[in-house]
């Protein structure tokens, strides 16, 4: 499957592909998928001695990871109170704690490695489209007291100064939060892993798996990986390899677009470097590039990748919604990807087998929550934590497959007509 082009495709600092494994090769752990989960769960174990070796169906960050808005914030999916039924409300703070510390480990990263070509830049804008405002004031005052987290409120009229539309009512910026260019991000990180002494494969599926006994094996179309143990981190291209996985996961596309080079127009309606998000449940999503001259603009989910066409008419009926004033912005680029979701809308991170790993369905949830699942994973392995089991009671229960696909998109067109009621109500 050829990768599509992308802003983050045309962009890339460091052209070129791996090669493909070849031959028969032994590790500690092989690790299958070259995102941002698999690539943290490499990095983490090659830190400590690990031989790792990684493998991409594709070339790294092919994926979600590679494709997407490239926004860091601390989040979860799945929202607080829904987490707190499930595992008590002191269990909820601890696991959106982790997010936090997603956020700073992802900072600390680009940092450490001089991944220059991450082009970090601070600050994200979370903002309201109906006019309600107390329940977002009482969740910053929640952050500033659990997690020591402040969030700054902005009224209409602040907001009107950094975006001007008619959409938003209220806001919430994090000035802790930050947005880079995930695929430049995601090759930084891999060739750490071969500094280390890792090993990174492109273009190589995995195409059997021998999971029982004390040595595991993954067969590739022209290699073979033998190790103590394997990790499987494959998100919303989970195929047939692995059925329990493939039976929890569905892969949900998502679509983003890029605008032509008009840095004028542009500023006339977006006075921030920040990235924006709204509130609505299949939110939009957006941040300016290449110094305020083009727009990055992200949103909806469907079961289902349209044509690039398609792409370009959808988004841009959703972002003229927001800014009319870029009627005559032109589309350059549009490009959709699959995200892995779960039923329960959390990540999926533990141990299938004796040393077989999963760490997937990270859609949603932001670059900060995948980074600190290959963390966790890596504590695991290793033995130095058992924060891992903080994810326990979000196992891997069935997605229900083509119904469960159904349902999803049932379930996103009612969420966008009840948004729709929300705002015209305003």
């Amino acid at each position: 499957m050829p990768a599509p082009e992308t802003y983050y495709s045309r962009t890339v600092a460091t052209p070129g592909s791996r090669p493909a494994l070849t031959g028969k090769i032994e590790a500690d752990t092989v690790i299958v998928g070259g995102g941002l989960a698999g690539l943290t769960t490499a990095l983490e174990l090659a830190r400590a001695g690990q031989s790792v070796v990684v493998l991409e169906a594709e070339s790294i960050g092919f994926g979600a990871s590679g494709r997407n808005g490239g926004i860091v914030s601390p989040s979860f999916a799945c929202g607080n109170t829904a987490i707190a039924r499930r595992v008590g409300i002191r269990a909820a703070r601890e696991l959106h704690r982790l997010t936090i510390e997603g956020v700073e480990r992802l900072r600390a990263t680009i940092s450490d490695l001089k991944i220059d070509s991450a082009d970090p830049c601070p600050g994200v804008l979370h903002l309201r489209r109906h006019d309600a405002k107390a329940d977002l004031i009482a969740h910053a005052e929640e952050f500033a007291c659990d997690f020591n987290y402040r969030l700054e409120y902005l009224d209409r009229d602040a907001l009107r100064g950094l975006l001007v539309s008619d959409r938003y009512f209220h806001g919430l910026r994090d000035s802790r939060a930050f947005h880079i260019h995930p695929l430049n991000t995601l090759r930084g990180i891999a060739a750490e892993v071969e500094r280390l002494g890792g090993k990174v494969f492109d273009a190589s599926p995995a195409t059997g798996a021998a999971l029982t006994g004390a040595v595991k094996t993954i067969t590739t179309p022209q290699g073979q990986v033998q190790a103590r143990r394997v990790v499987f981190a494959m998100g919303g291209y989970t195929g047939a390899l692995v059925p329990r996985l493939q039976r929890a996961v569905l892969p949900i596309a998502t679509y983003m677009l890029l605008t032509e080079a008009a840095p004028d127009l542009l500023s006339a309606a977006i006075r921030t470097s920040d990235a924006v998000l709204d509130d609505r449940r299949a939110a939009d999503y957006y941040r300016l590039v290449e110094g305020g001259t083009r727009l990055l603009w992200g949103g909806r989910i469907t079961t289902r990748a349209a044509s690039p066409a398609e792409l370009a008419r959808e988004l841009r009926r959703e972002m003229l919604g927001v800014f009319p004033q870029l009627a005559d912005l032109k589309t350059d680029l549009a490009w959709s990807g699959q995200m892995g979701y779960a039923r329960h809308l959390m990540p999926q991170i533990g141990q299938m087998a004796p040393d077989v790993w999963h760490c997937t369905a990270f859609g949603g949830h932001g670059l900060n929550t995948t980074a600190i699942g290959g963390k966790v994973l890596a504590e695991a392995i290793l033995g130095e934590t058992d924060r891992i089991a903080m994810f326990a009671p979000f196992g891997l229960p069935w997605a229900g497959g083509p119904l469960g696909l159904a349902a999803a998109q049932l379930t996103y067109w009612k969420l966008q007509a009840q948004d729709w009621w929300r705002e015209r109500r305003r």
